[in-house]
């Protein structure tokens, strides 16, 4: 479809929608306790109950969008600094003449560069929930796949795509399972085993899948004019410090409690060594730094956007109706097809609420009780929400992770959609499968 509105339209679409939606939705909330120990506020379990409360005006739909930027302004910072740093990388040519070498070495093998890629994003992630990474690193991936004749969306879904299924298969991913499974007072890291046995299938699936659309679908070549010589010890130096910094960045995630800042200053600091390496003043340094920045304005801003649904609806009183709505009538349903109604509830779930984390501190001191009472063990109960909601990364146009690497990419939101129904599906009947085979061999 020609002209179809850009990830910005349609975002602010969507945002204006939910404002209307205010209007019409009945209010309604659930009580919340902060729970001191933690921080972290909770709800409090069949506490649903109507509200009446003023209706945010035309002004307040105007103030949610800065409100939206400033939600997600570690975010937004990290997104500025990875890009100025990856623009810095490569103006000192590094980044192409490292690329350059490994198209002549996967010369005849780029299905092996393929099935590397995937199992790198999905490991991304299984360990950390890597998502908004992707974004910064796009245009790079683009670039590498155009040489090895594999076109844009073969790349968004080896690299973005794998990250949603690695995030939502995981055993231990930090910003899913291990918060579920906190607030469903369940160990951490439990029943890993059989997470496992699914992320597996799901993988291989996956792999498969993608491998075929790639073949089917290749293009020509565009040539990185690579060269036969020796690379320089400067560019070797940058590549290495490259990689150094992922380490770094991935350990300080998982065993440091890094946050998006810490990772903005890492990568900061990457940009400023690379350039010093490349023997770059400080006046271009600044300039090819906010050049870089700029790049990912778009992607940034998007990133921001998606924030301000989820504030309207808040700010309306409308959230929690929509939460008590979706899981209420669960208790109607057997234990199999509850878990299964619950996995495409928390899918729907996911288009008003994109951060799944926050998705599972609303939901889950929701949905504990409710599976207590219909039979539904807390660990399948888990299941349900982390392969919904997750997965839904892929598709819903409120993840500003998602918007941002199609804009960077150039791809339509209707193209994408298009083409990652199916693999989704795919994904989610896995899910499915694996709730009904969790609850007949008892998993708790």
């Amino acid at each position: 479809m020609k002209n179809f509105p850009n990830a910005f339209v349609i975002l602010l679409g969507v945002i204006f929608f939910s404002w209307l939606f205010t209007y019409v939705v009945p209010q309604g909330s659930y009580e919340r306790f902060l729970e001191e120990e933690t921080g972290i506020t909770r709800v409090v379990n069949n506490s649903y109950h109507s509200v009446d409360a003023e209706r945010p005006g035309f002004f307040d739909l105007l103030v949610s969008i800065p409100e939206g930027l400033e939600k997600g302004a570690d975010l937004i910072v990290l997104i500025f600094l990875i890009g100025g740093c990856f623009y810095i990388i490569e103006k000192t040519g590094a980044l192409t003449e490292g690329l350059a070498k490994l198209v002549v070495l996967l010369n005849g093998k780029e299905s092996y560069a393929l099935i590397i890629l995937t199992t790198l994003f999905t490991a991304g992630g299984v360990s950390i929930g890597m998502q908004e990474e992707v974004v910064a690193l796009a245009p790079v991936l683009i670039l590498f796949g155009k040489s090895l004749g594999y076109n844009t969306l073969t790349m968004l879904f080896a690299s973005y795509g794998s990250t949603v299924v690695g995030s939502s298969f995981s055993p231990s991913n930090p910003f899913a399972v291990l918060i579920a499974q906190k607030e469903a007072a369940i160990p951490l890291l439990s029943g890993g085993t059989f997470r496992m046995a699914v992320l597996l299938v799901a993988f291989l699936v996956w792999l498969v899948y993608l491998l075929r659309y790639a073949q089917k679908n290749r293009i020509e070549k565009i040539l990185m004019n690579p060269t036969h010589q020796k690379m320089g010890v400067r560019h070797s130096a940058i590549l290495w410090l490259l990689c150094l910094t992922f380490v770094i960045v991935i350990l300080g995630i998982l065993y440091l409690e890094w946050g998006f800042n810490e990772m903005s200053a890492c990568f900061f600091a990457l940009g400023i060594l690379a350039a010093l390496l490349a023997k770059m003043n400080l006046n271009k340094t600044t300039e090819t730094y906010i050049d870089g920045m700029k790049e990912m304005l778009f992607a940034a801003l998007i990133m921001g956007l998606a924030n301000s649904i989820s504030i309207i609806l808040t700010d309306g009183m409308i959230m929690d109706t929509i939460v008590y709505g979706l899981f209420g009538p669960l208790q109607n349903f057997s234990p199999a097809t509850s878990g299964i109604l619950m996995m495409v509830s928390h899918s729907l779930l996911h288009f008003p609420v994109p951060s799944y984390s926050g998705q599972a501190v609303l939901t889950m001191p929701i949905l504990v009780p409710l599976s207590d009472l219909i039979g539904l063990s807390r660990q399948t109960c888990v299941l349900a929400y982390q392969y919904g909601a997750v997965m839904a990364d892929m598709i819903i146009p409120t993840n500003g992770a998602l918007m941002a690497v199609l804009a960077i990419g150039n791809v339509p939101y209707n193209k994408w959609f298009k083409f990652a129904i199916i693999p989704t599906s795919l994904m989610l009947l896995i899910g499915a499968i694996a709730i009904i085979i969790a609850v007949v061999i008892g998993y708790r």
